[in-house]
């Protein structure tokens, strides 16, 4: 597919997605998934036109309630494709999968979720706000071997360094993937500090990563 095509069907979505017609912005992705897969689907078209409607919502270009409107749509359509990622063989690895604590945005990390059990892995998706505490509690009861966080909100870069500190008491070695929109303004140089922490820029990057350590066994 051409970047032409590309920009257009993306587009094409976000025009639907901001005049709140769910069953176009279905329509359309069920079109793209079919054509080409769901990591695409998820990475070129969904996520894109979140990062735009939060940009065109930041220069008060729409209101809030559109914005909350086209993330409700967007959600819905992640749930239209959960019977396809459940079908994969498991492999028998585990992650948990979170927000960092007081962040509510948790679209673009339900992405990530769904690409860990597109991979066959066991995911624990424990969603927005996710405190400290509870993820290092709940770590142990499951016995996890990879976390996953995503931070939407550069400012709260913060919020996330103290979360890996914690989270090194009492998993000194375990891995944790981070991403999410927040590093479009960097921070990237925060997360070399700390032994075992992954950075993965976009979707399609973490599938890769996925799929090498799935290779690796």
């Amino acid at each position: 597919m051409s970047i032409g095509a590309k920009k257009i069907q993306q587009k094409e979505f976000l025009n639907f997605l901001l005049k709140g017609d769910y069953a176009k912005c279905s329509s359309l992705a069920k079109r793209v998934f079919e054509e080409t897969s769901l990591t695409y689907l998820y990475e070129e078209i969904l996520k894109k036109s979140l990062y735009d409607v939060g940009e065109l919502w930041e220069f008060n270009k729409i209101s809030v309630a559109t914005e909350h409107l086209s993330s409700a749509i967007v959600e819905a359509i992640l749930n239209e494709y959960y019977p396809a990622i459940i079908s994969n063989e498991k492999i028998n690895r585990t992650v948990i999968v979170a927000c960092v604590e007081t962040e509510y945005h948790q679209i673009g990390v339900k992405m990530i979720n769904d690409v860990f059990e597109l991979n066959g892995w066991n995911s624990y998706f424990l969603g927005a706000n996710t405190p400290t505490k509870e993820l290092t509690s709940f770590i142990k009861s499951i016995n996890a071997e990879m976390i996953a966080i995503s931070l939407s909100i550069y400012f709260h870069l913060p919020i996330l360094e103290s979360m890996i500190q914690q989270i090194r008491i009492d998993f000194p070695d375990i891995p944790i993937l981070v991403g999410g929109q927040a590093f479009l303004r960097g921070g990237e140089e925060v997360l070399v500090k700390y032994k075992n922490v992954v950075y993965q820029p976009d979707i399609k990057s973490t599938d890769l990563y996925i799929k090498q350590i799935n290779k690796n066994g």
